[in-house]
Parts: C-alpha cells; structure tokens; sequence
C-alpha cells in the first residue's frame, strides 16, 4: 500500500489543479466578450471584431465590421472564435483550424503571426482608440534632453501623415552629433512606446515615464528623455 501513496498524491494534485486550469481558460473567454481591434503591427490595416458569448459547433460566434476582407483579406476565412489551452486566443475557420492564434503579451493587448505576412495585434477596441487619440496630444515641440538635464537636441513633432499612423517629424538646428546623425525623419505611437525612426529604417524607442516624459529604452547610464518644452 505504501508504494502506491506517490501515485495517490500525483492524481489528487491533478484533480485539484484541473477546476483552476478550466476557471482560467472561462475567465479569459469571459474577458474576451465584446469588441476588439484586429490590426497590422503598426495600425495601418485595421479591422474591427465583436466577439460574443454564444456557442456555435466549432467555438463561440463573432461580427466582422464591414471592410475588413478589403483590409485584411484573411479575415475573410474568420468564422469563430475560441479559447485553447490557458492563453490562446483562437480566430478559426467554419471547420474549426486556426487563422491566427494570438497571445497576451501586454494587459489588453494580444500578438500572432501568419506565416510570410508578419505580426498582428489584437486589442480592446476602446484602448486602440485611445491610443490613437494620445498621438494628437504628442504634437508640438519636444527638447531630447540627458538625464543630467542637459539639453542635446529640440524636435518637433507634426501631424503631417507621411503614411498611415507615421508622422514627420524634424530636427531643429544644434542638435548633438549623436542625433543629428540619427535624423529622425518620422515617428508614431506603437503599443504605448514613442518612436521615432531615420530614412534608414533605425529606430529609437521611448517609453512613457510617471513625469509625463518619455525615456529612451533600453536605458543607458545617462539616458535620453523627451520632455515638453
């Protein structure tokens, strides 16, 4: 009888751990009810979703807004929506398999990819707007200044479109030698960082601090901040 004690623990531990895995799994299809923003990594493309509460064969139902399939035409194939195992998020064909499966990577915020298409993002439809609405209040003049509070460089920010959601951006005379050699052509809000990237495809990421300032990321010893002037 002793030998079998192991055995005993394993299979009760398994039976208690298996009404939390199915709690979570709920809990995260509860979340997912209602409207989200299915869009290309930089929000040039977007589509807006509804998912819903009600069953179907294969998942749970969904509405695709009018214009998505000229969008993103593989949304064409979404037909439901469903939870696998603790963190996938599910958009399916008719048949059940997968048109692209994403997972959380930030709160509210859910990354896939298709293959030889690149990174979609998933996102609270009320949060992506948000977002859109912060870039209008980012416009203005801006001084990139050191940690040391040093001033290296003034810029503006414009909101003059040079493609979707990507805005020019401009150097203002005496800038330090470090980013006058950047030159930043173009920036944007993406996924809640400031960027700002050259004509040569570099980019610079910045981070929103709790000053209402942006510092550049990763940090260094004597980082980059963005402040208002």
């Amino acid at each position: 009888m002793l030998a079998l004690r192991p055995l005993a623990v394993v299979v009760a531990l398994a039976i208690s751990c298996t009404p939390l895995r199915a709690q979570d799994t709920r809990s995260l299809a509860n979340d997912m009810v209602g409207q989200w923003e299915l869009s290309t990594a930089g929000r040039d493309k977007t589509c807006v979703i509804t998912l819903k509460a009600d069953a179907t064969p294969q998942g749970q139902k969904l509405e695709l807004d009018k214009g998505c399939a000229d969008a993103l035409p593989f949304t064409k194939s979404i037909a439901a929506w469903s939870v696998k195992g603790l963190d996938i998020v599910r958009l399916q064909d008719a048949k059940g398999q997968p048109v692209i499966d994403v997972t959380e990577v930030e709160s509210g915020i859910f990354e896939g990819q298709r293959p030889n298409e690149g990174v979609y993002l998933l996102q609270n439809l009320a949060a992506a707007r948000a977002l859109s609405k912060s870039t209008d209040q980012m416009i203005g003049d801006w001084s990139m200044v050191r940690d040391s509070g040093k001033t290296v460089c003034g810029l503006t920010l414009t909101n003059t479109e040079t493609k979707p959601d990507n805005f020019a951006v401009y150097l203002k005379p005496r800038c330090d030698p470090l980013v006058a050699a950047f030159a930043p052509t173009i920036w944007r809000i993406e996924r809640g960082e400031l960027l700002l990237q050259s004509a040569k495809g570099e980019i610079w990421r910045f981070e929103a601090d709790d000053n209402a300032q942006w510092r550049k990321i990763p940090e260094s010893a004597d980082p980059l901040i963005l402040v208002r002037q």
